[in-house]
């Protein structure tokens, strides 16, 4: 299985689920270590875990709508 040879099609819509996701982690991970963010760690905790499971979801379902 090569992961990294697999192509799919995803528009802008999709992408900025995609870049919500990633930047709640680095928030997430600043949040740990910074006091600035310390009021702010379960709703970003919350904006990640959703858009982590919709990425996810949209990523599988691009790939079996390509088989």
């Amino acid at each position: 299985m090569n992961f990294f040879k697999i192509k799919t099609s995803w528009s802008n819509a999709e992408f900025i689920v995609l870049k919500l996701c990633i930047a709640s982690a680095y928030v997430l991970v600043g949040s740990y270590f910074h006091s600035f963010f310390r009021h702010y760690y379960i709703p970003v905790l919350v904006v990640f875990g959703v858009t982590c499971a919709w990425s996810v979801s949209l990523w599988v379902s691009k790939m079996q709508s390509d088989k």
